[in-house]
């Protein structure tokens, strides 16, 4: 059989770019092109639609495409298990992560993993957006909550929970809601979304809610609950600490929701490399709760 042209093809489809496929590919753009088109031609079909602004692929391209990727990575698979079984960990590693989450808990752990791994080098990139790890060229991201649907790898680190909370000074001044539609009655302080997320006999709810603070950042939401504020729901590592020592009381647990994932994702063609696999490995162990 002629595998000619398909890891190209297979690298062109995922990143809908000639040229980060070559990139990927370590070799020309042109020469992406030519086997990609010689690949067409020797099958006689069209697999992508190109334009000066975009790649898509056709029909027959997905159909090809689902095939194609299940064989490169099991050839993929197959070359670093060879070449990996004496490897150590070793070389660049460029990673992702939510700015707070990243902050109190990701980069510690960085950190004492560079003190076992000598020979591995990180640079980390902390934001609150998803950013497309093919594209800006990213080895691992840590993401938190639902994952939207893509060809990426995923693997469950931990979980965490939001919590609905107000300081007992809130609390004695303007009371405790007793129900999701109290509500509207009370100041909730405000991260980037209009709604707070809850459980109510088993299915997800939303409660549009207001106030007077509007921050896109948590650890200032945390400080003005602190303050007597108002309502706020935010993760556990927010204000676990301080619902432990009775700074923050938690609200209507009755309709708090389920826990959410704490994700590593990262693309197929890091899912073996040494370096990736002892990382993910290492926050595996220490984010489990």
């Amino acid at each position: 059989m002629n595998f000619d042209g398909i890891s190209e093809f297979v690298y062109v489809a995922e990143t809908s770019s000639f040229t980060q496929a070559a990139k990927r590919l370590d070799i020309s753009t042109a020469h992406v092109s030519r086997r990609v088109t010689a690949l067409e031609q020797r099958l006689n079909i069209k697999l992508l639609y190109r334009t000066t602004r975009k790649v898509s692929l056709t029909q027959e391209g997905q159909l090809f495409f689902q095939h194609c990727r299940n064989l490169v990575d099991g050839v993929e698979e197959a070359e670093r298990l060879v070449t990996n079984l004496q490897q150590k960990p070793q070389g660049h590693i460029k990673l992702t992560a939510p700015v707070t989450y990243g902050e109190q808990k990701v980069l510690p752990l960085i950190n004492n993993f560079i003190q076992q791994h000598s020979e591995v080098n990180v640079s980390a990139y902390l934001s609150n957006q998803n950013v497309d790890l093919v594209e800006q060229g990213f080895d691992l991201a840590i993401r938190l909550g639902k994952l939207a649907d893509s060809t990426l790898m995923a693997k469950k680190l931990g979980t965490r929970t939001n919590y609905l909370c107000a300081s007992p000074l809130y609390l004695e001044k303007y009371g405790m809601p007793h129900s999701l539609s109290e509500l509207s009655d009370h100041s909730c302080l405000l991260g980037t979304l209009d709604y707070w997320r809850f459980n109510e006999a088993g299915k997800e709810k939303t409660i549009k809610v207001s106030g007077a603070l509007r921050y896109n950042n948590g650890t200032g939401l945390t400080d003005a609950a602190l303050k007597g504020l108002g309502i706020v729901q935010l993760p556990d590592y927010y204000v676990k600490e301080d619902i432990a020592k009775g700074n923050l009381i938690p609200l209507l647990r009755q309709f708090q929701e389920p826990e959410e994932g704490i994700w590593a994702v990262y693309p197929h063609n890091r899912q073996l490399s040494p370096k990736i696999r002892t990382l993910v490995d290492y926050l595996d162990e220490h984010l489990k709760p």
